[in-house]
């Protein structure tokens, strides 16, 4: 037996989260990429074997990211200097040919293993990368799924391959054409959501030698990893606030783990000093865009919270009922990942309004039935839908709905003051993108929604319509009113 220490540092969903934030009654500095940076190279420093792996979503969330079209964070890792990244469902939302242009600023690897271009039967990404440190060699793969990926599985170029069973059958054709290499360590790079990574860990055949999955999408916080089919399965939450860490005992004759143990690090001033160097380089874009960015838009009588994407919260039922009066909806479905901050206000500079609402999209027009809005509601509603890796949404006032979790039902659903009618139309107004991934997202197809007359593009662009009102009407607020109600 040749035991060898190996420290292995992940993060996931990191959102532009360049920034510290001083919190607490101390006023002390919590995460940022500074901080991050000053323990990443103080454990490379004390500890012989590191190795930092990124699961997914470096991009979206900052108003650096999206002024600079995720250049300015691949630039920032640069710096940071991951071992390996895998690709998350954001570092696409600036297109595919912009991705492959990400892809070629980085100085680190970018793995995924079962995106295909459909038509050549070819991976679009490098699948894998093998680190070698103290004579291990460690395999990382990288997954997403369709489930994650809306907006590729409906592209006839790029997709396929990308369902969970479709997937471990990639990990199990990369880890079988390298056994060979005498890979004694194998890590799957996920981004497709805690439960799902349970799922798939249960798919993998142990011949694989599949040892940990690092996973991200869900924004998972744990105590300690979950163990399936003889794989760890860990996650470290979102952004930069904490990072999680294997300290891992590996017998390279037998090429498996002996001992480990994991941790989910806290960063902040008490762990490390920050990085100097990489806070300037990121002051610099920070200093350029504030120039920018810094008018005041409006204000709140007080902040508005959005504290979790899974409930009714004052700033998304804000954002709904502004929608609805501007485009004279019954229904308005706000996507509550769209909304990007925990809170709002109470001054609201144009800075802020950008980074909270980053995704600009179109805003279409459907007339539905009541018998389609019910299904609709009992879709969004149920409870494997409110994980952390579902679509849930916001609602304008005027809408209340009743879920009943444990009969798994709609109880009621309200608008305009009384029960939903079967057969009565009703005007609902839905970003583009929810549109087009109906089916997954509302359980109902884009066909069914469009199959009536008056459906039509009433904004070309939410951004645009949401700044007009928030300029228009000063000092608002607003409330939890009960809108989404889940009883037992």
């Amino acid at each position: 037996m040749r035991p060898v220490r190996l420290t292995v540092l992940h993060s996931n969903d990191m959102h532009g989260d360049f920034l510290s934030e001083v919190r607490g009654g101390e006023g002390k500095l919590i995460g940022g990429l500074a901080l991050l940076s000053g323990y990443i190279r103080k454990v490379r420093k004390e500890t012989e074997n590191v190795l930092y792996a990124i699961s997914g979503d470096m991009v979206q969330g900052s108003i650096i990211d999206s002024e600079y079209r995720g250049i300015s964070t691949i630039e920032i890792m640069n710096y940071l200097a991951p071992d390996v990244v895998s690709l998350g469902n954001h570092e696409f939302d600036y297109g595919l040919p912009h991705l492959l242009f990400l892809e070629k600023v980085a100085n680190f690897p970018i793995v995924n293993a079962n995106l295909y271009l459909r038509p050549y039967n070819r991976r679009l990404m490098k699948p894998y990368h093998i680190a070698r440190v103290a004579g291990l060699d460690v395999l990382f793969i990288g997954i997403i799924t369709d489930k994650i990926l809306s907006d590729l599985s409906r592209d006839e170029q790029v997709a396929s391959f990308i369902s969970l069973e479709e997937a471990s059958v990639e990990v199990g054709r990369i880890a079988n054409a390298y056994k060979t290499d005498d890979i004694d360590l194998t890590v799957l790079l996920t981004h497709i959501g805690y439960e799902s990574d349970l799922e798939l860990a249960e798919l993998l055949r142990p011949e694989w030698g599949v040892d940990l999955i690092l996973g991200g999408h869900s924004h998972t916080v744990l105590e300690q990893p979950a163990e399936v089919n003889g794989i760890l399965i860990a996650q470290a939450g979102v952004g930069t606030d904490q990072v999680g860490r294997f300290d891992l005992v590996i017998d390279d004759d037998t090429n498996s783990i002996v001992d480990w143990s994991w941790r989910l690090v806290p960063i902040d001033e008490s762990i490390a000093l920050p990085d100097r160097e990489l806070r300037d380089y990121i002051d610099s874009f920070k200093a350029a865009v504030d120039r920018k960015y810094a008018a005041t838009l409006c204000s709140f009588r007080e902040p508005l919270a959005h504290a979790a994407r899974t409930e009714e919260t004052p700033l998304g039922n804000l954002v709904a009922d502004a929608l609805a009066e501007m485009t004279k909806a019954d229904l308005v479905l706000v996507g509550s990942g769209s909304i990007r901050s925990k809170s709002l206000g109470s001054v609201v500079t144009l800075g802020d309004f950008t980074a909270c609402f980053p995704f600009d999209d179109s805003l279409h027009r459907f007339m539905v039935t009541g018998r389609d809005l019910l299904r609709i509601f009992g879709h969004i509603m149920r409870p494997e839908n409110r994980t952390g890796e579902g679509e849930c949404y916001q609602v304008n006032h005027g809408v209340r709905a009743v879920y009943c979790d444990s009969d798994r039902c709609l109880v009621s659903l309200d608008m305009r003051g009384a029960p939903v009618s079967d057969h009565d139309l009703y005007t609902v107004v839905i970003p583009e993108y929810h549109a087009r991934n109906a089916k997954d997202f509302l359980g109902v197809s884009s066909e069914e929604l469009e199959a009536r007359a008056g459906s039509k593009i009433v904004a070309t662009s939410v951004q645009d319509v949401l700044r007009e009102y928030l300029q228009g009407h000063p000092n608002l607020t607003s409330r939890v009113e009960g809108r989404l109600e889940y009883v037992e």
